[in-house]
């Protein structure tokens, strides 16, 4: 499923609240002398999509062809969402674009800031007009509403009317407590507090759990209900009420978690994908993004990892690297490299020491034509993805990535590590990337271990 889903690309329209979420990065030690706050020192800020722009990074990750529509501000975050999206912003002289500024330190929020007019729009004819000109043109459409003022009934009802007459899916994620607005949608994709307050329930436990989601699918005449249930995973109702439990993963952050969900869901039912598998593939994507900081995107081979052993999913390329990394700017990360054809005590005893000199363990790994290259038509004696598992089974290596150069100078540069770590036998000759990282450590070898030697004796006995 997952393997033909990666090879589509559904073209889908995005209608909403678009948004910038704003991220300054920071450090914390000490507190003010002025009062009883933290004083952060900034470390790094970046601008990243928000709101219905989250859905759009979503379905662009997925590989889906996705078009904007929506009305922003004429000011700077305005521009931003304009040279970010693809499709149709209108201007609203005088409107302030949703901006949202979390301050982080050391990976946590500690405050957001939010900038905002919430008052409805007054280019409602103009959007729908828009709506009706390109509708026919896609395969599934998205109404993500923030209530920031763009999806007021008179839109909405406008929008679900045209997709009906065309035959295309149209999926909500609502917002606020009354639902009338989106009469007739497809689905809506509430999360539990959400539905409790449109419900006027006062809880979704046990039997209520499936009254609730058949009194929203009946109330909005809805082809499909569901409910996103948080660590209890989604609830969805056809004809009788289906549960798909959670991913059991570290929750670091729930931003955009619906986002995710309703990504997932459009372009399934765009591709043609029974509604209950969909509703697996978006528990999944759920669990992906709350596994990751701040507004995040997720994609299919991130829904695919999922299902691999701890080792495998240890295993990334430079590019799923680079992307981690960002995360991980207060860490101290220690890079070595080597072929590794068959671990051996040496290597347990290299690298446990290796990780000891910071806080994250990358080992690049020479691809099986590097090793030939180096060794000899011979080697490697197991394959680059064998000798990959092998070293991620070890707790105390965090990622290997495998690289096709005869040396790691290019990961290096990319990777940009903290520590260079080889053995010692190159104690007095050049080590590649040395000039790049802050340092290089020597290591000793345990004595009388080597794969040669082991291959040796082997041939030997």
């Amino acid at each position: 499923m997952l393997e033909n889903l990666s090879k589509q690309s559904p073209k889908i329209l995005v209608v909403g609240d678009f948004m910038v979420d704003n991220y300054i990065w920071s450090a914390c030690e000490r507190i003010s002398p002025e009062a009883p706050v933290l004083i952060a020192k900034s470390l790094k800020q970046d601008k990243r999509l928000g709101g219905a722009a989250n859905v759009y990074a979503n379905l662009a990750n997925l590989k889906a062809r996705v078009f904007a529509l929506g009305v922003v501000g004429d000011d700077e975050a305005g521009e931003f969402l304009k040279k970010n999206l693809k499709g149709v912003l209108l201007t609203q002289k005088g409107r302030k674009t949703p901006l949202k500024t979390r301050i982080l330190a050391h990976n946590q929020q500690v405050l957001r800031l939010d900038e905002e007019d919430s008052s409805k729009i007054r280019l409602e004819d103009e959007l729908i007009t828009n709506f009706n000109t390109i509708a026919k043109d896609f395969e599934a459409i998205v109404l993500s509403d923030y209530g920031k003022g763009v999806l007021s009934k008179k839109v909405c009802q406008a929008l679900i009317s045209k997709a009906n007459a065309l035959n295309i899916p149209i999926l909500i994620d609502p917002k606020g407590s009354d639902y009338s607005k989106y009469q007739n949608a497809t689905l809506l994709t509430p999360n539990k507090k959400e539905a409790l307050e449109a419900l006027k329930f006062k809880d979704l436990d046990g039997e209520n759990l499936k009254l609730g989601i058949k009194k929203l699918k009946e109330d909005v005449n809805l082809k499909y209900s569901i409910i996103t249930l948080s660590e209890d995973g989604i609830a969805l109702f056809d004809e009788d009420l289906h549960r798909i439990s959670a991913k059991a993963l570290e929750v670091y952050d729930v931003t955009g978690a619906g986002d995710s969900v309703i990504a997932v869901l459009a372009f399934c039912l765009a591709c043609g994908v029974d509604i209950l598998k969909a509703c697996e593939l978006a528990n999944e994507a759920a669990a992906v993004v709350v596994s990751k900081i701040g507004s995040a995107s997720v994609s299919f081979e991130e829904i695919k990892s999922l299902n691999l052993s701890t080792f495998e999913k240890k295993i990334k390329s430079k590019e799923e690297l680079v992307a981690l990394l960002e995360n991980l700017k207060d860490k101290k990360i220690v890079f070595t490299n080597g072929c590794f054809d068959i671990v051996h005590f040496g290597h347990l005893s290299y690298l446990e020491k290796a990780k000891k000199l910071g806080d994250i363990l990358i080992i690049g790994l020479n691809s099986n034509a590097s090793v030939k290259r180096l060794k000899g038509e011979s080697r490697p004696i197991n394959g680059a993805y064998e000798r990959a598992c092998m070293l991620g089974a070890f707790y105390f290596v965090d990622f290997v990535c495998i690289f096709e150069e005869d040396t790691p100078l290019e990961l290096i540069k990319t990777l940009k590590p903290d520590v260079l770590v080889k053995g010692a036998d190159y104690e007095g000759k050049e080590v590649v990337g040395s000039e790049l990282v802050k340092e290089v450590r020597l290591l000793e070898f345990q004595q009388g271990f080597s794969t040669t030697s082991l291959i040796e004796k082997i041939r030997r006995n």
